[in-house]
C-alpha cells in the first residue's frame, strides 16, 4: 500500500455491489480519479474504488487529499486487470 497526497478530478456515485464478505450479502462502492499534485493535468492519474462506509464519504473537484492505495491485478477470462482501491481518505 502506498499513502499519497492528491488532487480529487471527479467522484461518481455509490452503489452497491454483491460482496461474500457482507452480512447483507452487498456492499456501498463509488469510483473516484486522482490525480498527482503538478503544475499540469498530464500528471498520474489514478481511478480507485472506495468500498462501504468510505464510498458515502463525498469530495469534490479540486479537494488536496491523502489517500492510502492498494494496487493489485486479477485474472478474469484469460485476461489480467489492475486494480486500485483507496483504503482510507481524507480531505487536508
Amino acid at each position: 500500500m502506498e499513502t499519497k497526497i492528491l488532487r480529487v478530478v471527479r467522484q461518481g456515485e455509490a452503489f452497491g455491489v454483491q460482496s461474500s464478505k457482507s452480512e447483507s450479502g452487498t456492499i456501498q462502492k463509488c469510483n473516484i480519479v486522482l490525480r498527482e499534485l503538478g503544475g499540469s493535468k498530464f500528471e498520474n492519474e489514478y481511478v480507485c474504488a472506495m468500498l462501504g462506509s468510505l464510498a458515502a464519504c463525498r469530495f469534490y473537484e479540486g479537494d488536496v487529499v491523502a489517500a492510502t492505495l492498494r494496487f493489485s491485478t486479477h485474472e478474469y477470462q484469460g485476461q489480467t486487470f489492475q486494480e486500485v482501491l483507496c483504503t482510507d481518505i481524507v480531505k487536508l
